[in-house]
Order: structure tokens, then sequence, then C-alpha cells
């Protein structure tokens, strides 16, 4: 992207939810709130075919001529998330099946099996009509495909997906042998003689195999990714050079984003954090620096935001006076060089009424829209900062098998994935330290300082490559839960941790979850040593071969057993962290491991709610709570009204 290129701003445009006198009205509104980007036709296969093979495109043609001839540039979706009720009824197996065996209906959207060969068929055809209709069409800046994939439908237990998952552990077992060992299926006789016989982990009498639902997970995800894929080869035919993206979901479960990544030329992303809840906002910097992560480092595209209210929640709450701003600014200072919205216009009927818009039902006479105006207002004057990199210098590892792992049952306690890695990711984002979100296995060489938060899945050779990490002059923390198992789930014997053993100087004897009210996870424990505070959820009973003992439990089953360790190994330094710390304990821990591995904060001390984060040549600090603050950034004082954001040069 260009440095003169302004931040893309603007939404999804359904104008065929309105009567055409208004899309004229709508122009002149966007052109007012300076738009630069509408996203088109995610959700239009009913009118771009409205009965088999039968197309009509003379709608759209005056929808992009209109917005061509105002300036706004054409974010053009292939249609393909919600079949219309022609192709559902024709094809009845085409709908997905839960995992108790119940048929889903039309009337929602997404209403699909992922590896239906009808639904692949028709939305194939539909995507080659598009796509040589709309190529070089002056008005196209990207192409969009489908939407959400797996919102929805991630699973689906059909016969079409049993079929293609047999197919898919053919191809990775190679033979039924090899799955028998890698599943382990000595255990309660699950023994198979043929992939015939291997179907997908539907509800059953007690816990299922859990490498089958592992794998089953892996191939729901690489499904839907063949479905991009496959519109992607259609789109690439007719318009080689127009880059192509799809609208990621952040912490997703229901799909692997690594594996996604190098199938856009864009990586986007749709973020609803909760307007309600005053720690959202931790996890929301931990999704853009996801995002940038998954693009290497480059421009990202905020494609989804609300203005104000969702609809999907038990209550749905606004977003207070500046949110919308702020957290704005906050994607532009993590990476976005665009801010895009759904939608344009609020709907007046379907399932999203109650979603808010850069138009709502008030109309443009409305604070909302008073607000959108100001917003489109100040992000045209940041031109400086689109393409500008985003540096860091520490690295946090993120992993998906290690996510779906850890949600099966029959594990020693409940460990929320995403919620941990934000505990961990927290401290650093409360200093000002800028972190880069980083895959399980990636080459970490440039960062002085890696935190590995409940990786409880691990490759040997990934954890081979830590090991010559810390070797090298690296700065490595282990937490508890990880390396416990290999990628087929079979357990590390001997003290779990694998490879890490010899380079964090610990081995792991017992695991001991810890129970808060009536045997719930999470009970209190007391840390002492030279970290004294308290922590919750897990205790490993370590083995210290040759590490010292940071901080040891004061209490509970491993009383008067290590719970932090530290280890110089080669030329760097690795820690073992065997339990939750608590918030305030992992700001000790945090100012300790910064200071160790040379890495500055840009904010003097930690502050709950405000963050702070350089791009390019420019601050960009974010006030996330409801009350003034005053803060030292980078030697400087900068004062922040409630839900406020100033954009600062940097020196």
């Amino acid at each position: 992207m260009r440095s003169d290129t302004p931040i893309r701003y603007g939404g999804d445009y359904n104008p065929e939810q309105w009567p055409q006198d208004v899309w004229d009205e709508d122009v002149r509104l966007m052109r007012t709130a300076r738009v630069t980007t509408a996203t088109v036709g995610v959700f239009s296969w009913s009118r771009l075919e409205p009965r088999p093979g039968e197309y009509d495109f003379a709608w759209l043609d005056d929808v992009l001529a209109r917005l061509h001839a105002g300036g706004v540039r054409v974010v053009l979706a292939t249609a393909t998330a919600s079949p219309p009720a022609w192709f559902s009824q024709r094809y009845p197996d085409s709908l997905p099946i839960t995992q108790d065996g119940v048929r889903l209906a039309f009337g929602s959207r997404q209403h699909y099996s992922p590896s239906s060969p009808d639904y692949l068929r028709h939305a194939l055809a539909l995507v080659e009509q598009v796509a040589s209709r709309y190529a070089d069409h002056p008005a196209l800046e990207m192409w969009h495909v489908n939407n959400e994939y797996g919102c929805q439908v991630s699973r689906s237990y059909d016969a079409h997906s049993a079929a293609a998952f047999r197919t898919w552990l053919a191809r990775r077992y190679g033979d039924v042998e090899e799955l028998n060992r890698a599943w382990g299926t000595e255990f309660w006789s699950q023994r198979y003689g043929s992939f015939d016989e291997v179907g997908v982990p539907s509800a059953a009498p007690a816990t299922r195999n859990p490498t089958q639902v592992l794998d089953f997970h892996r191939f729901s995800s690489d499904a839907m990714l063949a479905l991009h894929r496959a519109e992607v080869e259609v789109i690439r035919r007719y318009s080689p050079d127009v880059p192509i993206t799809t609208n990621f979901m952040g912490f997703f479960e229901g799909a692997d984003y690594w594996a996604w990544a190098p199938y856009v030329d864009v990586v986007s992303d749709d973020a609803y954090p909760d307007p309600a809840d005053p720690g959202a906002y931790v996890r929301l910097a931990a999704e853009r620096d996801l995002v940038r992560g998954l693009g290497q480092g480059r421009p990202w595209l905020l494609m989804e935001q609300s203005t104000s209210a969702v609809n999907w929640r038990a209550r749905n709450a606004p977003r207070p006076r500046g949110q919308h701003r702020a957290q704005s600014l906050q994607a532009v200072g993590r990476g976005a060089d665009g801010v895009l919205h759904f939608q344009w216009r609020q709907s007046a009927s379907g399932a999203e009424r109650f979603h808010s818009a850069m138009v709502p039902h008030a109309g443009p006479d409305s604070r909302v829209f008073r607000d959108v105006v100001a917003l489109g207002e100040e992000l045209a004057g940041l031109t400086d900062l689109v393409g500008a990199p985003v540096p860091a210098r520490v690295a946090v590892v993120m992993d998906w098998d290690s996510w779906w792992a850890l949600e099966q049952g029959a594990l020693p306690t409940r460990v929320e994935y995403v919620e941990r890695f934000c505990d961990w990711y927290a401290p650093f984002l409360r200093r000002g330290v800028t972190v880069d979100v980083v895959r399980a296995g990636a080459d970490v060489t440039g960062y002085d300082l890696v935190v590995v938060p409940v990786q409880h899945v691990a490759r040997r050779e990934h954890l081979e490559a830590l090991d010559a990490y810390v070797r090298g002059g690296g700065h490595l923390v282990v937490t508890y839960a990880s390396a416990v198992v290999d990628e087929d789930l079979r357990i590390y014997l001997g003290g779990y941790l694998g490879p890490l053993q010899a380079t964090l100087g610990v081995r792991v004897e017992e695991l001991a979850p810890t129970a808060g009210p009536g045997g719930s996870p999470g009970g209190g424990l007391r840390l002492a040593g030279d970290l004294v505070g308290d922590a919750t959820l897990w205790q490993d009973v370590l083995v210290v071969d040759d590490a010292q003992v940071v901080a040891t439990f004061a209490d509970g089953y491993a009383a008067g057993g290590a719970a932090v360790t530290r280890r110089e190994h080669g030329h760097g330094v690795a820690w073992y962290v065997g339990t939750q710390p608590s918030a305030a304990v992992l700001d000790a821990l945090a100012d300790r491991l910064l200071t160790e591995a040379g890495v500055p904060a840009l904010l003097a001390e930690p502050v709950v709610g405000v963050e702070a984060v350089r791009r390019g040549d420019r601050l960009v600090v974010v006030n996330h709570t409801d009350a003034p603050v005053t803060l030292d950034v980078a030697g400087r004082t900068v004062e922040l009204g409630p839900h406020d954001a100033r954009v600062l040069p940097a020196t």
C-alpha cells in the first residue's frame, strides 16, 4: 500500500435491502462521511441468481456505477455465504448436520455443509459469473470471498463430511495402521481395519477418542479452506492482479487461521467486543496483534465492527461515547490500513435490524452519524500511517491445536485457552510493550523475549527450535499445561515437556489443578520467594534438576515446591511458571523479564485500561476506561478523557 493512500473507511453496503430512491442518498452521505470503500454483494446470491442458472446483474451494475461516480471504491463479494431457498430445496443433503444428528434448515444463513459437492458446484458457477463480469470494473478494489467462514457452521457431521474426512485421513496417515498408532486405538477396542470404518465424532456414549476429535477439527478447518481456495482459483483466472481477502474473526475457534493466512492477499478481521465488558479491550488488542501476525507483519483490514450496539447478546449495550473512535484508532495503531463496518445503513427488517450501522435508524441527523463523519475526517488525515510497520521485540505463541485439545473433556481441569493466552498477553499491554503473536514453530530468532502460554500440544521439532533460541541468547517463558502431548496427543513421558526438560532444568512429576467453590476450577494459591502474591487454577509438582527457584507454593497440594524457575542456558535464559499467577504477580514477573531482555516499555508503570503502541513515526495512546487519565508515555505527559485516544509524534 502506498504512503499517499488514505486509510480505507466505510463498510458493508447492502442496497438490495432498500428501494432505488435511497441509493442516491447513500452515495451523497458516503461522500459527506469521507467513505472510501464499500463492501458489496455479501448476501446477494438470491438476487444475483433468482432461479437455477438464471442471473440478474442489472441492479448490481447500477449500484457499482453509482459508487464509482461518487468516488467510492468497491470490495466486491462473491455472494456465496448464504445459498438461496431454491438451492436448499433442490439439494436437501447439502444442509449441515449437528454433532447430535439434527439437520439444520434454511431460513438463516450459512446453511450448507462445507463438504457438499452440490454447494461447491453452484458456488463456483456463481463466482465464475461475478468474476468474469466485474474483473475490469473501474470501481473494483478488492475481492471478498464468501463471508466469515464457519461463523454459524464450522463443523458438519453429515454423510458428505464423513466421506471427505476419510479421504483427508488417508492423505494424512497413508495407511490405516498409522492412523491406529496415532489415535491409540488399542484403548477401548477402537482399532480400525480400514479407513471405510472411520466415522465423524458424532455424539457417543462416553468420551470420544481425543485424537479423532482433534483431527476432525483440523479437517473441518481444511474443508472450509478448500472452499475458499476453490473460489480464489476461479477469481484468479479473470482477475489475477486484484487482491483477494476473506474476513477472519480474530480468536475464532472453528478455523486455524495460521493455515488460512497464506491464501489471502490482505488479512481482514471482524471484531465485536462487548461494550459492557470493561476488560474486553485486552482480548481486542491481542486480536489486532494476532491478525497482524497472520499477515507476517503486513498491514491488515478491519473489515467489520459496529458503530454502537450489536444484536446477538442477551443484553446489547450501546458503545459508550468515544469508544467507537478510540477502538478504531487502536486498530490503526496496531497495523490496520482500513476501518470498515457492518454495515452502512441499519436494516429495517431481518435478523439484524437492531445491529447498529454507520447510518442508524434515526438517519443522518443523529449522534452516531455525526461521529461517523468526524471519524472519517480524522482518518483522512492519517495517511502517513498507511503501510507503516508496527515494531515488536516480544512474541507470544498462539496455537489452534492446543486450543482444540484443551477444550476437550477428560483433562486435569478446564483451561480456557484464549482467556489464559490473554492473561499472559495483558502485562505487556499494561506496560505499552508491543507484542507479535506468532504460530508454534515460527522462527523467533529476532525477538528478545518469547512467551509460550499453555501450549498443550507441541511438536518435538518446535520444542527443539525453542531450545536453540535460548542457547542463541533468547529469553523464553513457558507456562504450565505446555508440551504435555505431541501432535497426536500422545503424552510426553518422564515428566512432560519433552526436549524442553533440558532447556528449563525442570520436569513435571504431577499435575494438580486447584479447586474453587463447589469443586469448580481455580481455587486460590499463594506464592512465596522472589515473587510473592496470588495464583490460581493449576499447580505443577515440579522436580528441579538444574534451575534457580524464583518462587514456591506457600499452600495447596504442591506446598513448598517450586512454582517459578529460571535457568541460564547457553547464552540465554529459560523460565518455567507452573501455575497461573495473578495480574499483580504477572506485572512483577513481566517487569523482570523485560529488564533482563533489555526491552523498553512505553508506559512508566503498569496501567489497567490504557494502551500505547508505536506505528511508524507515531504513537497511538488509548484510554479504554470511563474516567480521565494522565500518563507518562515514553517520557512525556499525556492526558486522555474517557474512551479517548490520541495519535502523537513518536519523538
